[in-house]
């Protein structure tokens, strides 16, 4: 096994990271041992890196953030070489990063977000399905993957909760309201009914032949519902995760309580929604204040 495969490995099963940021981690490094050629990445040294920060900013024209990523590759690939003391020193440890400017998250406004759910669900198996991960995405701020890997029995309808896994499988419990609640139990039903003696997977979302949804095709769902809707933009899971945490800070959440429903490891990136909450009450105020 090649010393990047060995990495994602790690990474997939120690650290308990997603397919998708294993992937890209892979794919970064991938790039990376390309551009080294025949030379050993063990032999790499803090100048050698220097050349390849180069050749991604002069050469590939990458921007910083893209450049930031794979940075961080380079790092945990290094850290985790120098852990298994295959190096004597990890040749990133002197890397500074480029600065990001701190960018707010896009949200849907209270207006927006009310003519999605006014959208009929019906009685197809499709729409229904849609206008329940809807429900259930605004009602929880859950990430697509969490909403795809929702199993029926982590699902309390009597008590309004709902267990999730996210980052490194850390397992957190979100309440649901009674709206999502009820979407749950009638999609629950009419995918008992569609499926009844049929192989279906363990997982709530399935699609028409009874497999887990794909992120593709939750992403379709989501699009439809947004042109029913006749909203002006695209609509995607991490939209309504950042709608949901929005209107939970402005409806008076507290932060510790709305960073524990988000499955964020440190306050630090749930405070953005703090600087995004200063900017909607700075509009209101120069909108509706006398002298604004």
């Amino acid at each position: 096994m090649g010393l990047v495969e060995e990495f994602v490995k790690h990474l997939s099963l120690e650290r308990g990271l997603s397919p998708n940021t294993c992937l890209a981690y892979g794919s970064d490094l991938a790039h990376f041992t390309a551009w080294l050629k025949a030379r050993d990445p063990l032999g790499v040294d803090p100048a050698l890196l220097d050349d390849y920060l180069w050749h991604l900013k002069q050469d590939r024209s990458l921007r910083e953030v893209s450049i930031f990523r794979k940075m961080e590759a380079l790092r945990a690939f290094y850290r985790f070489q120098a852990a298994e003391e295959r190096i004597p020193q990890d040749p990133t440890r002197n890397f500074h990063s480029p600065h990001l400017p701190r960018r707010l998250p896009d949200f849907l406004t209270l207006d927006e977000i009310e003519a999605l759910l006014n959208v009929p669900a019906g009685t197809d198996f499709a729409a229904l399905r849609a206008k329940t991960m809807l429900e259930l995405l605004y009602a929880t701020g859950m990430r697509a993957s969490e909403l795809l890997s929702l199993k029926p029995e982590y699902v309390n309808l009597q008590d309004g909760w709902v267990r999730v896994f996210g980052k490194g499988s850390k397992e957190r419990m979100i309440p649901i309201h009674e709206h999502a609640v009820r979407a749950l139990r009638r999609y629950l039903e009419v995918r008992q009914r569609r499926f009844d003696g049929k192989h279906m997977d363990a997982v709530v979302f399935l699609n028409r032949s009874g497999r887990t949804l794909s992120r593709i095709q939750l992403w379709r769902d989501l699009k439809l519902l947004s042109r029913r809707a006749r909203l002006q933009r695209e609509l995607h899971p991490h939209l309504l995760r950042h709608t949901f945490a929005t209107h939970l800070l402005r409806g008076g959440a507290d932060l510790r309580a709305l960073q524990e429903m988000l499955g964020h490891a440190s306050l630090i990136t749930t405070q953005i929604y703090t600087h995004l909450d200063a900017t909607g009450l700075k509009q209101t105020h120069k909108k509706h204040h006398p002298r604004g």
